[in-house]
C-alpha cells in the first residue's frame, strides 16, 4: 500500500521540482494549514463549544458577525503573526491591515483571507470554509501599507481554501496545478488525496441565487433562461441548479465535478460592481479555477487582471467550466450598454 503523502512532504517535493518556492513560503502555508485545523475543530464542536450564534457586532462590510467569524479571524492572526514569514495580513473582517508587531521577525509575504466564508450557514450545519491568498511584499519601502495589498490576482504566489464539511478538505495552488488534501483526524495532519485536479470544460449544472432574477442584467437573464429551457431550448440539454450560499462550498463542488458559479452585478446596489470581495474571495478562487483548467471573469474581463483600488473592493464573479464561462462573458460583451451595466 502506498504511504500517504502529507502536506509537508508535498510542499517539500514541490520545492525540489519548482525552484521558485522558498522555504519561507512553504512554512507559511504549513502555518495556515495548522490554523485551518484549529478552525475546523471549533466548527465541529458547534453548540457544544458555545460558538454558534451572533457576536452582536458588524464587520467593515456592515454584516452581522457570527461568533465563529471572530474566532476564525483571531486564530489566523495569532497563528501567523510570530512565525517570521509575514509582513502583514488583511482580513475581510477587519477594516485596516494588520502589520506584524516589531517584536516579531518580519517576513517576505502578505496574507489575505476570508476567515469564515458562508458564515450565514454556521447555525444550520451547512459547509463553510476559509479562503486565503499569499502575495509578495513590496520591497520598495520598509513600512507596509494597505496599498501593498492592491495587487492584481495574477501576482498571487499561493492561494487556497479549506472547506469544513463531512470531511475537512484543503485545496491549494502554488501556480503548478491544484492539489487536494484531506484532514486525517487520527493523525492530525492533511494528507494528499488528489493531484492535478481538472474541471470539465462543459457542464450541466449552474449555481446562482435565483431569487435575484428580477435584478439581473439582460446577459445573465439570457444565459439562465437558456439553461431553464433545457433540452427543448437552444442549449439542447437539461441543466440542474445548485446553490449553497457559501462560495467556498459552491466552488469546491465545481472544482470536484464541474459547473458554473455566478454572483453577478444586480440592481439592488447599483453603485457596487458586485457582491463578492476581489481580494479575499474572487482572486484566490479565480486562480484555483484557472489552475484547474477553468475560467473566471467579472462578465467582461479576466478577474485576475483586475487592478484593485481598495482593500474591500467588490466584483462580479462568473467562474467554473471554461465553455460556460466564455458563453456568459460573450453575452455581456455582445450586449448594448442599456442591457449590461
Amino acid at each position: 500500500m502506498t504511504k500517504p503523502i502529507s502536506l509537508t512532504r508535498y510542499l517539500i517535493e514541490q520545492q525540489r521540482q519548482y525552484q521558485h518556492i522558498p522555504d519561507q513560503l512553504r512554512l507559511l502555508l504549513e502555518v495556515v494549514a495548522r490554523a485551518c485545523k484549529g478552525i475546523s475543530h471549533a466548527v465541529n464542536k458547534g453548540a457544544l463549544g458555545g460558538v454558534l450564534g451572533s457576536a452582536g457586532s458588524e464587520n467593515v462590510q456592515g454584516e452581522v458577525q457570527k461568533k465563529l467569524d471572530i474566532i476564525a479571524n483571531d486564530v489566523l492572526i495569532e497563528a501567523n503573526e510570530w512565525g517570521g514569514h509575514l509582513a502583514a495580513m488583511a482580513s475581510e473582517e477587519m477594516e485596516d491591515i494588520y502589520t506584524v508587531p516589531k517584536r516579531y521577525p518580519q517576513g517576505e509575504y502578505l496574507l489575505v483571507f476570508d476567515p469564515l466564508d458562508g458564515s450565514s450557514n454556521i447555525d444550520v450545519n451547512v459547509s463553510i470554509g476559509t479562503i486565503f491568498s499569499v502575495l509578495q511584499k513590496n520591497h520598495d519601502h520598509a513600512e507596509v501599507t494597505a496599498d501593498d495589498f492592491l495587487q492584481p490576482g495574477s501576482r498571487q504566489v499561493a492561494a487556497g481554501y479549506c472547506v469544513y464539511g463531512p470531511q475537512t478538505t484543503l485545496v491549494l495552488t502554488l501556480g503548478n496545478g491544484v492539489a487536494m488534501f484531506t484532514l486525517d483526524r487520527e493523525q492530525g495532519s492533511f494528507v494528499l488525496t488528489q493531484e492535478n485536479v481538472q474541471i470539465p470544460e462543459d457542464t450541466k449544472e449552474f449555481a446562482i441565487n435565483m431569487s435575484n432574477y428580477r435584478h439581473w442584467d439582460e446577459p445573465v437573464k439570457r444565459y439562465i433562461d437558456e439553461c431553464l429551457q433545457g433540452a427543448q431550448g437552444p442549449r439542447g440539454k437539461n441543466f440542474n441548479m445548485r446553490w449553497i450560499a457559501s462560495m467556498v462550498a459552491d466552488v469546491h463542488r465545481i472544482i470536484t465535478r464541474g459547473g458554473i458559479f455566478m454572483y453577478p452585478w444586480d440592481q439592488r446596489e447599483p453603485n457596487k460592481p458586485g457582491k463578492l470581495r476581489l481580494l479575499y474571495e474572487a482572486n484566490p478562487m479565480s486562480w484555483l479555477i484557472e489552475q484547474a483548467g477553468g475560467a473566471a471573469t467579472n462578465g467582461r474581463q479576466r478577474i485576475l487582471d483586475v487592478q484593485p483600488q481598495s482593500l474591500h473592493e467588490r466584483v462580479s464573479v462568473v467562474l467554473g467550466s471554461r465553455n460556460e464561462v466564455e458563453r456568459v462573458t460573450r453575452y455581456h460583451l455582445e450586449a448594448t450598454p442599456t442591457e449590461s451595466r
